[in-house]
């Protein structure tokens, strides 16, 4: 058959993703890539690089956290990608995900495809799901669009062979991107030509990571061009040998016992690919064009936490491991891309045979050696990079067709740029047209259109917020120069104050949103200044004031919980409770927060009930420890108030040899072995 992109469904049960959370995420809690501990071999570059680039938080984005773990057939908007080899299929409204590549001769689907659609709490905006292979830009912790529809267009390259591209406008960098994917007749890779343009007259940070998920087995051996590797277990950064440390083979991820990332060094001007093969030696090939070098191996590992982890992401039975491939050695970097510069590199993806006698000789060098013959087979260096090259010819070219739209904010920047007399930030092969625009984008539009931000009804949700310093240039002005400067304003302008640092001058906008209109999205606003400055007291007031306002807004009521019970108020928290609407109530994180009230004044039923009715919580944080460090905070409590004694390392052993976490709230990212059954 002669190569071909269609649309089509694809219907799989899935959780709804829900609504966002119209709180803007003035903090996002806890850090999962910090680094603690660092191997004095680690190179100067790389610190350099792990220190650069970071954000506070992920404004201008909002957080996804409306999911829940009710599942229903719904089907999906589908690109499908097809020659006589190769079947890929991408999830449009969901990034652009790459979620399956089937190999046709082989009959044989390459990566993990996961049954379920399942959110969960692991991703910069906090929904992700597993399986696929996920396009990730910007800064660390997945993409702003893992769970967002991308613009998708149908482009043809001058022979014909109709490419699949997808593009958007990232707001943290301010910067599009586009992908564009092919299959050539007769090809057995699918190639994937990905470009990103800084239009700015300033050098940004940098991130990019293309995540593969493959099945995991016993057997899976993941085979690189490379002989070191960067480990990072969740603070520790340390350079080990590759394939083997501390007496286990790290090439087969089933040896692995703690979730943890291996960063492998492949030498500068070595062809970058990465490989997971089977017993048989056969498996998914990814390779790419020398700007792409990292690569990287992720395990969840063998220990209870990480196949909690797994099934709760999908169902029993199933285990992924992720390959992946970025911009930087490691993932905890980003990189300088100095202004007004395009990169661009292409990657290929599939079906790898290599021997298995060699594939999994425990002579290192002779299984790598085995992979690179069989990938100069499957194809040469050479024509991947005259395949990039010839990515020259078509990367600007206009799309013949739109098949999705994405979100408006690159319509909107173009808006903004075309009445102040900017060049044009992305080239004819990216449309962002005003057909995309939404009402998320109506207050800016109107600012641009009419010098003026419409009043907002009191009980309207802020749809979207903004801090890029344009924008906030025109809100400072606005105020100064508008008596008629409203709640919505300075609330706004309060968000892009607080964006720049710029605490002080949030304060006052929120104070002066207050002033014109009290809302719940000021109070609230206001609340987390006032716990930034440890002012708890004042914090949970405010709190209790923006929850009475809007008692059904569950991402509210969460927060005022977890600050009564910083501010060491449990009955505050557990009185407020009983003015909330069930819907709230029965939220998972809410009866956690409940229990925790519960215990901290003795009510060691009421924690007890919790845990007999096993209560989910959808949205705990990958590395979070809150279900389990209340299993061991309640038997410590409980045991010491009936036998009269006090907390010590004593007591502290026994319960965590006599009450072992139970299996359905065990999500630690690493056990102590003295917990090890």
């Amino acid at each position: 058959m002669m190569s071909e992109l269609r649309l089509k469904t694809l219907s799989m049960p899935a959780a709804e993703l829900g609504p966002e959370n119209p709180l803007p995420p003035l903090h996002t809690g806890q850090e999962l890539h910090a680094v603690d501990e660092v191997d004095p071999a680690v190179p100067a570059e790389m610190l350099r690089n792990i220190r650069y680039g970071r954000v506070d938080n992920i404004l201008p984005y909002s957080i996804q956290d409306g999911y829940g773990r009710d599942r229903f057939m719904r089907d999906f908007k589908v690109a499908v990608l097809e020659n006589e080899i190769l079947k890929a299929t991408f999830l449009l409204e969901f990034g652009g995900r790459l979620w399956s590549l089937y190999h046709k001769p082989a009959q044989r689907e390459l990566l993990y495809v996961n049954p379920v659609f399942q959110p969960a709490n692991l991703a910069l905006r906090n929904a992700w799901f597993s399986g696929g292979v996920e396009w990730n830009i910007g800064t660390i912790g997945h993409s702003p669009f893992t769970c967002a529809p991308m613009h998708v267009a149908h482009v043809k390259r001058p022979d014909g062979t109709p490419i699949l591209r997808m593009y958007e406008w990232e707001r943290i960098r301010q910067v599009p991107f586009q992908i564009d994917a092919y299959l050539p007749d007769g090809s057995a890779v699918l190639f994937v030509r990905v470009r990103i343009i800084n239009p700015h007259r300033k050098e940004i940070p940098m991130y990019w990571w293309s995540n593969m998920a493959v099945p995991e087995t016993s057997e899976t051996r993941v085979l690189i061009p490379a002989d070191s590797a960067y480990r990072f277990s969740y603070d520790q950064l340390k350079v080990i040998p590759v394939p083997e440390y501390e007496q286990v083979d790290i090439t087969y991820p089933s040896r692995i016992r703690s979730s943890s990332d291996y960063f492998f060094h492949i030498p500068d001007n070595y062809r970058p690919w990465i490989a997971a093969l089977d017993e048989a030696g056969k498996g998914l090939v990814q390779f790419s064009t020398q700007r792409l070098k990292g690569r990287k191996l992720f395990v969840w590992g063998m220990d209870s936490g990480g196949r909690r982890w797994q099934e709760f992401l999908s169902e029993p039975g199933q285990a992924y491991l992720e390959i992946q491939a970025g911009l930087a050695r490691t993932q905890l970097e980003h990189i300088p891309m100095p202004a007004k510069t395009e990169w661009n590199w292409t990657e290929a993806y599939g079906l790898l045979a290599a021997d298995p006698s060699t594939v999994h000789n425990s002579n290192w060098k002779l299984a790598k050696k085995s992979v690179e013959q069989a990938l100069e087979k499957l194809i040469s260096r050479e024509t991947l990079e005259s395949a990039h090259r010839d990515g020259e010819v078509y990367q600007d070219q206009p799309p013949d067709e739109i098949l999705q739209r994405g979100s408006g904010w690159g319509a909107l920047e173009s808006l903004r740029q075309e009445r102040e007399g900017q060049t044009v930030f992305c080239t004819a092969g990216m449309v962002f047209d005003e057909e995309s625009l939404t009402n998320e984008q109506a207050p800016w539009i109107s600012l641009v259109n009419q010098d003026a931000v419409p009043d907002m009804d009191s009980d309207s949700i802020p749809v979207a917020f903004m801090i890029q310093d344009e924008w906030k240039a025109r809100f400072e002005a606005l105020v100064k120069s508008s008596p008629r400067s409203n709640w919505f304003t300075w609330l706004q302008l309060g968000v892009m104050r607080y964006a720049a640092k710029n605490r002080d001058g949030a304060r006052r906008a929120w104070e002066q949103s207050l002033q014109k209109f009290p809302t719940a999205w000021a109070k609230r606003n206001l609340a987390v200044l006032a716990l930034e400055k440890g002012q708890l007291e004042e914090a949970a007031s405010l709190y209790i004031e923006a929850v009475r306002m809007k008692p059904g807004l569950l991402p509210l009521a969460v927060e005022c919980g977890h600050t009564l019970l910083q501010s060491f108020q449990p009955q505050k928290w557990i009185d407020l409770l009983t003015e909330l609407p069930l819907t709230v109530r029965l939220s998972g994180r809410i009866q956690l927060l409940e229990a925790q009230a519960a215990l901290a004044i003795g009510d060691f039923k009421k924690v007890e009930q919790f845990f007999e009715d096993e209560v989910i919580l959808p949205n705990i944080r990958e590395g979070e420890l809150s279900l389990s460090d209340f299993w061991f905070e309640y038997h410590l409590r409980r045991l010491s108030s009936q036998e009269n004694c006090r907390i010590d390392d004593e007591l502290r052993t026994r319960v965590t040899c006599e009450y072992p976490v139970p299996a359905h709230i065990d999500f630690r990212m690493r056990i102590e072995s003295h917990e090890q059954s």
